[in-house]
């Protein structure tokens, strides 16, 4: 063709020449999409990426990334680019990063956040806009519970992990006479409703509950008036860092001998870093992801990608979000964005953390199983029954 219309176009005056290009361009232009030519999306990603929960999000985000180079590697019929962004563990920097997103025309989807309070400022915001999100990390009951339309999560809720937690404190801990603590936040409430729900219910008995807010770093009066009680464990309901102080008062108070219980929230080397020697006899809960050749699978590509930061325990979650993504955009398409949320709520996927289905309001149905970890000299070990 280009030899044809040289040869069509020799001897003719300059303005028939230039006529003739003009018509060949709009000609081209024209033509259907050519095949093999590949569109270009970004997947967007937020979690805490700077702070004191930093750790969490920076092997999510890893996991994220290692999803989508792996699709680009085996030929994805788009070509995507991952967008990350930090949300500090901060709603108002979470809202940001969000908007963000939804204002880039070529974000077709998104997976976002560890804290269950920036969830919750920004799943609004991601509904607004009929953005497609999936939760990798938090897990406030709320945020699948307000049945937002394009919000699903790829990890159990808070009160999943609690009654399995409860349980074990109980009958298998041979605790039974509780004090808890948590934050002020949404997080750190639902934490203290579902364990003094669960404990009770299991045979327990909570004694005392108390709170403050996301940020102290004075405790003692508060570990005070709980040491008067002897209690034989204290609960927490927050996350790392604020876990981390309240155990390091406690050894400072003498109360060294009553071990420190949390769900997955403080499930962290930095806690173990922060808290130091004080540490010891923390006991935590963890959600068991099966043994699988696809989780091994994911172990050893996640190696072989050299990350400079472990793994830990939510880059599966935010992987198979990613995948889970990837998969309801290249069998269905991008740019009708309702549908896509649709079709992701509605799909089934097989991957590292089992088959992945939703309910009715966008919660995973997979079953809880928790394992039991506890802090032994500055590392994190499976509990042993002394």
């Amino acid at each position: 063709m280009p030899k044809f219309s040289t040869t069509f176009s020799e001897g003719l005056p300059n303005w028939k020449r230039a006529t003739q290009v003009i018509l060949c361009t709009l000609s081209l232009s024209a033509l259907p999409h050519i095949a093999g030519a590949q569109d270009a999306i970004k997947l967007g990603f937020i979690g805490p990426l700077t702070g004191g929960n930093a750790q969490q999000g920076l092997g999510a985000r890893n996991g994220f990334l290692l999803a989508i180079k792996q699709a680009n590697a085996a030929g994805y019929p788009f070509r995507i680019e991952g967008i990350t962004l930090d949300d500090a563990s901060d709603p108002a920097v979470g809202v940001s990063a969000a908007l963000k997103l939804v204002n880039d025309n070529q974000v077709a989807a998104v997976t976002a956040h560890w804290n269950s309070p920036v969830a919750l400022a920004t799943t609004p915001v991601f509904n607004r806009y009929q953005m497609p999100t999936v939760i990798w990390g938090a897990i406030s009951p709320k945020i699948t519970e307000a049945n937002l339309p394009v919000v699903t999560r790829v990890t159990p809720t808070l009160e999943q992990e609690n009654r399995p937690l409860a349980e074990w404190l109980v009958k298998s801990y041979n605790r039974k006479k509780m004090a808890i603590i948590s934050d002020t936040s949404d997080y750190g409430v639902s934490n203290t409703n579902a364990m003094s729900q669960y404990f009770t219910a299991a045979g327990g008995t909570v004694i005392s509950k108390a709170a403050a807010p996301v940020g102290t770093t004075d405790f003692q009066s508060m570990l005070t008036k709980i040491k008067s009680e002897n209690p034989d464990i204290i609960y927490f309901g927050g996350v790392i860092t604020e876990a981390a102080l309240v155990r390091k008062q406690m050894m400072a108070l003498g109360m060294a001998q009553i071990p420190m219980s949390a769900i997955s929230g403080i499930y962290d080397p930095k806690y173990l870093e922060i808290a130091g020697s004080a540490a010891n006899d923390t006991v935590v809960s963890s959600p068991r992801v099966p043994e699988s050749a696809a989780l091994q699978n994911f172990q050893k590509a996640y190696e072989a990608a050299g990350f400079s930061e472990p793994a830990g325990p939510y880059a599966k979650y935010a992987y198979d979000a990613a995948n889970i993504m990837l998969k309801a955009i290249k069998e269905n398409g991008y740019k009708d964005k309702a549908a896509l949320a649709k079709v992701i709520r509605s799909i089934k996927y097989n991957g590292v953390l089992g088959q992945t289905e939703f309910d009715q309001k966008g919660q995973t149905r997979l079953p809880v199983i928790i394992d039991i970890k506890e802090a032994r000299d500055g590392k994190w070990v499976d509990w042993a029954q002394k």
